[in-house]
């Protein structure tokens, strides 16, 4: 008998690729809408989320923009939805593409659905001789709850068909609540033209590194993670990120207290992590002070020596990771994603 991994994630409240919300506003865009007021109230500007801007928001910032969305076309989830490919979801997509079978692309979609932009977490069996995929959209706030089932669930349908000549067929049944998607099981054996397992294998690795720093910490020390990162030019000042998440300084200092955490902690977390990622892509000292928001390189290079013991100068060019864009979805941006050994 075939068995489906279940999602790791269990809900949708997780911290997110910034292009979901870039692929929103550019569908906003095709129906004459003005993305810039789609982002009212996220505490993004369209300058964030250019290419090099924010690489992630808050599942709330999304949020924000789908209910903008959502108020100006209301039915118009599933066509959202339709506009979706396997080139949308970055890491996630060249894994898909690279499968050997549309089983190993359903089995590694399902084991890393939160490097998507669901917020419907599909659960996926074999009942007899069909694959029954379930959407279930109870957990969602009422106001957008059939929005995201009809767009989460027709995505999953269109990628999925794109995967093979002539789709796997698969049927969707939709209501407001929740979808249903069934194919029959012999399409998991189908091959894909891309088969790499190579390349499938990377691709899974860098799905994993992503993953991992995503489910590292949650609830309310990653939302300020995210925060802080998309603040981080202007210094991300505490009162800024709190009224952000619609809490006083107070109040934020306190529950990162109870969450065994701090906010100075967070701040310098994120420092010394991006420090670690510009400075091995070789970048100059002054440069990553700036993006930093140290006003001077003297404070990185106090802070560098504080977290490893030696000057940033010293990082400047180590060999990086394999990496792959996990936001890209133009074809050069595909392209790109070449893995490289």
């Amino acid at each position: 008998m075939t068995e489906l991994p279940v999602p790791l994630a269990r809900d949708w409240d997780f911290p997110r690729s910034a292009h979901g919300v870039r692929h929103l506003l550019g569908y906003a865009r095709t129906r004459g809408l003005d993305p810039a007021a789609l982002l009212v109230g996220t505490g993004l500007g369209l300058d964030d989320l250019t290419t090099g801007g924010v690489r992630e928001v808050t599942a709330a910032q999304e949020l924000r923009v789908v209910r903008a969305l959502r108020h100006r076309l209301p039915d118009a989830g599933a066509a959202v939805g339709a506009t979706y490919d396997a080139g949308s979801f970055g890491a996630l997509g060249y894994a898909l593409l690279t499968s050997r079978t549309v089983g190993d692309a359903v089995a590694v979609a399902l084991r890393f659905i939160d490097l998507s932009f669901a917020f419907v977490i599909p659960r996926a069996e074999v009942e007899d001789d069909h694959v029954v995929a379930l959407l279930d959209g109870a957990a969602l706030p009422a106001d957008v709850r059939g929005f995201l089932v009809a767009r989460d669930a027709t995505a999953v349908r269109t990628v999925l068909d794109a995967l093979v000549p002539g789709g796997v067929g698969a049927t969707l049944s939709l209501d407001p609540e929740r979808a249903v998607l069934r194919f029959a099981v012999a399409e998991l054996s189908r091959p894909l033209a891309g088969g790499d397992q190579r390349r499938r294998a990377l691709a899974e690795a860098v799905c994993r590194d992503l993953a991992a720093d995503r489910r590292s910490a949650t609830g309310l020390p990653q939302e300020v993670r995210v925060l802080i990162t998309q603040r981080l030019g202007e210094g991300a000042p505490m009162p800024v990120v709190a009224a952000a998440l619609g809490r006083t300084e107070r109040t934020l200092r306190r529950q990162l207290t109870a969450a065994g955490t701090s906010y100075r902690a967070l701040l310098d977390e994120v420092r010394r992590s991006l420090a670690a990622s510009l400075l091995r892509a070789g970048l100059p000292v002054a440069d990553v002070a700036v993006r930093l928001g140290y006003a001077e390189s003297a404070a990185l290079v106090h802070a560098h020596r504080r977290w490893t013991g030696r000057t940033p100068g010293a990082s400047r060019g180590a060999v990086p990771t394999v990496h792959v864009p996990d936001d890209e979805t133009t074809p050069q941006g595909r392209e790109a994603h070449r893995l490289r050994p």
